[in-house]
């Protein structure tokens, strides 16, 4: 499965805050107001560095990724495989120092090409679940899909607790893990589901409920696009709770594949420590998700 946070998982009860990492270290010139830094996921602990694997028996990574996921996989202008899950691919392999290749298959096909030897690392937004680790092992999380409130700008918040949306009218897709959430931890709200995303984000767009609730990265794009005229943002912080919203995603290898797999978090820490993650990560999410 993608990460899109629609499907529904096992209810829990906590909030979890992400913790975030500033994108932007500069101080501002004397006088002169900047923008907030955007807020960047981090999710490796520096005080927990991998150790670096023997790399000399990897001498090729054949990496999978899916056909059209924009922005995280697409086909680019010249025809080859572009798109965030791509370029953190490449950043790995220079890391590592090793030959790759990125092929793109169409994504119900990508869990056999592995076990099939036809490939050796899917990055593909493959969510970690009980279901696919029974196929395939996985790297440390690389990215998640939170969940976040969505306003219209007039009343955004920095903060929402539950007590601040008491007698709010809280939109959400019927049936999602978003909904459960909505009903075991904001309980004075007033929910209101409906059927898809056109629908929930029609109704915020009217003004007919007060928040939307939802998966972050994809109301990311639609508050930076057209569809959105301009009218919403985001609301409080992002929802990471691993039961209602997953694990987040990895790179997956074959079962029983460790050393590609220690040799991937390695370089996905290496990454990350040197600003690379945080570079990728600005290029595709003009309006972070987190």
């Amino acid at each position: 499965m993608r990460t899109t946070g629609v499907a529904a998982l096992s209810l829990a009860l906590m909030l979890a805050p992400m913790p975030l990492a500033p994108a932007a270290a500069q101080a501002p010139a004397k006088g002169v107001t900047e923008p907030a830094p955007k807020a960047v996921p981090g999710f490796w602990d520096p005080r927990r560095r991998p150790e670096r694997p023997d790399l000399s028996r990897l001498t090729v990574i054949r990496f999978l990724t899916e056909t059209d996921y924009p922005p995280f996989n697409f086909t680019g202008a010249d025809g080859n495989p572009a798109g965030f899950n791509v370029d953190l691919a490449r950043a790995l392999c220079e890391e590592i120092k090793v030959t790759c290749t990125v092929q793109m298959r169409r994504f119900e096909t990508l869990l056999d090409a592995v076990a099939s030897n036809r490939g050796d690392a899917i990055i593909a937004s493959l969510a970690v679940t009980p279901q696919t680790r029974a196929r395939v092992d996985f790297t440390d999380p690389y990215y998640r899909a939170p969940a976040r409130f969505v306003s219209r700008k007039d009343a955004a918040q920095p903060e929402l607790r539950p007590e601040s949306l008491e007698g709010k009218k809280v939109g959400a897709i019927s049936g999602s893990s978003h909904e459960a959430y909505l009903k075991v931890m904001f309980t004075d709200a007033e929910l209101v589901p409906y059927p898809n995303d056109e629908a929930l984000r029609a109704a915020l767009r009217r003004g007919e409920v007060d928040y939307i609730f939802g998966d972050a990265i994809s109301l990311a794009f639609w508050i930076n696009g057209t569809d959105s005229a301009d009218c919403c943002a985001f609301s409080g912080g992002p929802f990471v709770e691993s039961r209602y919203f997953g694990e987040g995603v990895g790179i997956a290898v074959r079962k029983g594949n460790d050393l590609l797999r220690q040799a991937l978090n390695w370089a996905l820490f290496r990454v990350w420590e040197k600003g690379r993650y945080t570079d990728l990560w600005l290029r595709y999410f003009s309006v972070s998700p987190f």
